[in-house]
Parts: structure tokens; sequence; C-alpha cells
């Protein structure tokens, strides 16, 4: 049954931080909430999550209301927080009791996890003695050491390099195996696309869009097209009248009116034995979808 939130509102002296929104996951994925800043969505987080009461509508975890002792959450803020003279090993046994594991369990899955995680060397030390990209993964860790169902991650990739993004990327496709439910906020339009499938953008507290995002992206027309050659083509393109986005070394990516446009470029390079090496018309991203919903 998933979590639901029905027509839910929430307001700070005068301030309509969430107005009447509704999304359900009702299976185990990733569910991608979006917005600008200040749109509600660490509101929204927070209601639905039982840590702030709401002031209309209903949350419900698989059919019955949400409370914070009833629902087994992982919760990993975009306001990161360690505590720097505090030993790693310490602070990850504090939140593990807190959470009711026993101290066992508790050691073993420490254990798992800094294995998982590539962060085993830094287990006794102080939090102020790592970067704040290994700083945040303890805090990822944190936030599922207990096996939550539920996970809410805010801006999880913020900070983190290419290689610890990879790590942390593979750990929530395993969770999502798993069976967990796991809400995903972030600024990161790439990373929503890579691990959504359903999203719902907010702009001042309401909702703007929702759905499947691959159903979304079908209802828009081609947008852009990125073309590859062995020579450079920037005249071709001004004949077309058509604007270069982006362009290095003869790779390009050029705004589109109509597919007819650009498959009559294809031709003429074609005509005039341009070598064509990538001819792909693409639709838009989640970025200019954003970008158009919330200004």
């Amino acid at each position: 049954m998933g979590l639901k939130l029905e027509n839910v509102s929430k307001k700070f002296v005068g301030k309509q931080a969430v107005d009447n929104i509704s999304f359900e996951v009702d299976k185990p994925s990733v569910f991608g909430l979006l917005g600008t800043n200040g749109a509600g969505k660490t509101t929204t987080i927070r209601m639905l999550l039982g840590i702030i009461k709401k002031d209309t509508g209903e949350i419900t975890w698989n059919g019955k209301k949400v409370e914070r002792k009833s629902v087994n959450f992982g919760y990993l803020p975009e306001e990161r927080g360690v505590y720097p003279k505090t030993k790693i090993y310490d602070q990850l046994m504090y939140f593990a009791k807190l959470k009711g594991m026993n101290p066992k369990d508790a050691d073993e899955a420490i254990k798992k996890w800094a294995k998982v995680l590539k962060v085993e060397e830094y287990i006794q030390m102080t939090a102020e003695k790592l970067s704040k990209g290994n700083q945040q993964k303890i805090q990822f860790m944190t936030a599922i050491i207990h096996d939550p169902e539920l996970i809410v991650l805010d801006e999880p990739f913020s900070g983190l390099d290419p290689v610890n993004t990879e790590i942390l990327k593979n750990i929530i496709i395993d969770l999502v195996k798993e069976g967990k439910y796991i809400i995903m906020s972030s600024h990161q339009m790439s990373s929503i696309e890579e691990f959504c499938t359903d999203i719902l953008i907010l702009n001042k507290g309401k909702t703007v869009l929702k759905g499947n995002l691959k159903e979304i992206k079908e209802g828009y027309k081609a947008n852009r097209l990125e073309i590859s050659t062995d020579s450079n083509i920037d005249e071709y393109i001004k004949d077309f009248n058509m604007d270069i986005e982006f362009s290095k070394n003869n790779e390009y990516s050029i705004k589109i009116d109509s597919e007819e446009n650009a498959h009559q470029l294809l031709k003429k390079l074609v005509d005039d034995h341009v070598v064509v090496n990538k001819f792909e018309i693409k639709k838009p991203t989640l970025n200019d979808i954003f970008i158009e919903k919330v200004g």
C-alpha cells in the first residue's frame, strides 16, 4: 500500500508553505520531489515523516496514519550534521540505539555499511577529521543503518565526488531491489531522471506537475538535436536557422523547432558528403521541463 498524501496543507504565520498537495508511492521505487528553494519540499518531507503536524489532509503509511513512533523511516536531511568531536563509531551506535537496535545488531550493521561505503578506516576517528564527502556518507549510514522501510533523501549527492556518487547510486538501486520506498529531493535533475519513475514538482507550495516521468516527457515535442561530425558544420546550422546550445570538437547540441527540420539538415550533410557519426533527436530534459514549470 505504501505512502499516500491526500490534500495536505501547512501554513506558517500567514505563509502557505504547502497548499493542498496529493501524491502516492504505492510500490518500492524512488519518487522525485522537486521544487525551487522555498517551494515547500522540506515542509512536505517533515510532515510525511511525522516531524511536524499538517494543518489539513491525510498522510498514511500502509493504510495507517503516519506517526513518528509507528513509521520505520530513515531521513537524510539537506542540512548535514555530525558531531565533530565525537568518534564516528560512537555516533552511529547512538543513532542505531535511538532506532531501537540492540548493540550487537548495531555493531554488525555499522561494520557492514562501513565496508559498503568504503569508510572502514574512519570509523574510530572523530568526525572533524573527515572530509565533507566522507561525513556525508556517515550521515547516510545513520539514515539506513536500522533497515527502514521508508527512506527520505534530501540532496543525497551534494558534495560527493564522482566515485562516491557512484557508490551511493548503487546502494540506492539495491535498496529499491530490497523493497524499500524512497523519496528523493534534489536539484540535480540528471539524478532524478536516472532514478525516479514518478515525480512531483512544487512551486510556492502548489503542485505544478506530477505523474510518471516517462509519460510526462512523451507529452512534449522533441526540442533538441545532438549531432557529431568529422568537420565543422556551423554554417549548415546557421542556414537552417537553428540555435547552437553547445559545441566542442564538432559535437553539437542544437535547439530545433521540429524533427522535420533536423532531418532536412541531415539530408543536406549527407548530400554534401559530410561524415555524420551521431544523429539523435531528443525530447526535453527534466531540467527543461522544470524551468518551464517554475519559471
